[in-house]
């Protein structure tokens, strides 16, 4: 049988993106391997999001082709999407596949092991700004079109889910109308549109049937969905539907937009054990003056609000946040606001990100003056990474004590198994345990991980 692997890179979008494709290439009669260096075929579904993002792609590549030069490379995501004939160029890649043909990925190579020939028969469609796409000068093919094309969130086939992560992704919205100044992911992602409520609830419905007990709704502006429906239909109403018409035990979001946080929908967390307290939320900034260049919708004043009001109905909930070191015009004095910001509030992390300047987006084309110096940035990133741990800390001494409810994970030591708490705190449960299993864990903290808790008890740890 033939055989493939596949790799992810970047959110849980592309994660839930690769969970797809890997059931769809299982469906297609391909074998699924863990081993890069084994396999026939290995997918890489990349990430766009920063020029290290590119760059770690790019390194994949460079590194299975030495470990297998006779595997086909099949580099297909949001950096094939936006770049193709930059990746077509490297040795070992034999087709670019954009997200907007991504669903014709089983079938290509379906083809290529039926016919090894029709493989040289792709040509290249329209570059996404409608120009005419030039022939890459190495043996790749490339496959991509217009993303703005894209009219649905596609639907993979069930085959293979079970044995599969613990937590799967379910992606319920793709793509995304807002135009932040740094962000290209909307010209690689498309429009905003969602799955159909009963499209939603039937997927979850199949998913709990396979045995799962958990399921992360995500997308690329998941606060955002619903509202491409006529009539329109609000995130929380899918919710409801979920939690009345499945049996499924737990449900987490991935990442809202602070002004998609409502009391509507913090009230909807509030009111069942079933949906997990736990809150991510972009902020990218605590200056008004950054925030405003960014092109982002609300002020600091607005996202305070909306974490205090969680912190209200939920005082355990975890509320994690994005920021972004290093934005054009950021000074000493912005960057100063952001860190004060973000030691004032309840945070439990951080997720860092130094600014990359990203083809296409208007903050590329900037005054350079305005540019921040990159060993700059580089302190800044650290200086928000250290906050990050200190929050991390302070958030795991406040759950002390407390017994919670967590699912067991894939990952483990020789007495110890990894799980998850409803409010996002990572645990190591006493003794080997099989994956997807609920424990109620009485949480005690060790900041060294060393120590050995006490039958019924996890420790919380920081990775």
């Amino acid at each position: 049988m033939p055989t493939f692997s596949i790799e992810n890179f970047g959110c849980r979008a592309t994660d839930a993106d690769a969970a797809a494709l890997r059931r769809s290439l299982i469906a297609g009669g391909l074998d699924c391997l863990d081993d890069h260096a084994q396999a026939d075929f290995v997918v890489l579904n990349s990430c766009t999001v920063t020029a290290a993002a590119d760059a770690q792609a790019r390194e994949a590549v460079r590194k299975i082709h030495r470990l297998n030069p006779g595997a086909r490379i099949v580099v297909t995501g949001c950096y094939a999407q936006r770049a193709p004939e930059e990746i077509a160029d490297l040795d070992g890649v034999a087709w670019v596949v954009g997200n907007s043909q991504q669903t014709q990925i089983p079938g290509l190579l379906r083809e290529f092991r039926t016919d090894p020939g029709a493989a040289s028969d792709f040509v290249p469609l329209a570059r996404l700004d409608d120009d005419a796409m030039s022939l890459a000068r190495g043996p790749a093919k490339i496959l991509t079109g217009d993303i703005f094309a894209q009219t649905a969130v596609q639907v993979a086939p069930e085959s293979g889910i079970k044995g599969s992560r613990t937590r799967p992704i379910l992606k319920i919205q793709d793509g995304c109308n807002n135009r932040c100044s740094y962000c290209v992911i909307p010209f690689v992602r498309g429009r905003s549109r969602s799955l159909t409520p009963d499209v939603v609830v039937d997927e979850v419905g199949k998913l709990v049937a396979a045995g799962v007990k958990e399921i992360v709704l995500s997308g690329i502006n998941l606060g955002s969905y619903g509202r491409d429906f006529s009539p329109r239909v609000a995130l929380v109403d899918v919710v409801r539907r979920i939690l009345d018409e499945t049996a499924l035990e737990q449900l987490r979001f991935s990442s809202v937009e602070p002004q998609d946080v409502t009391e509507d929908f913090i009230a909807l967390v509030a009111s069942s054990e079933r949906l997990a307290q736990h809150f991510h939320i972009p902020l990218q900034s605590g200056s008004a003056k950054i925030l405003k260049a960014m092109h982002r919708w609300y002020r600091p004043a607005l996202y305070a609000e909306r974490v205090q009001q969680i912190r209200c109905a939920l005082p355990d909930a975890a509320i994690g946040a994005d920021v972004i070191a290093g934005f054009p015009g950021e000074s000493d004095v912005e960057f100063r606001e952001t860190y004060e910001f973000i030691d004032s509030l309840p945070l439990a992390y951080l997720h860092v990100f130094s600014f990359s300047a990203r083809p296409g987006t208007k903050a590329a084309g900037l005054d350079p003056t305005t540019l921040v110096a990159a060993p700059v940035i580089r302190d800044r990133a650290r200086a928000l990474r250290e906050l990050s741990r200190r929050k991390a800390f302070e958030f795991r001494v406040s759950q002390a004590g407390r017994t919670m409810r967590a699912i067991t994970l894939a990952r483990g030591g020789p007495d110890w198994t990894e799980a998850l708490t409803g409010n996002y705190l990572k645990v190591r449960i006493p003794g080997r345990h099989a994956a997807n299993l609920w424990f109620d864990a009485k949480v005690e903290v060790d900041v060294t991980v060393e120590t050995v808790a006490e039958e019924g008890t996890a420790v919380s740890f920081q990775e």
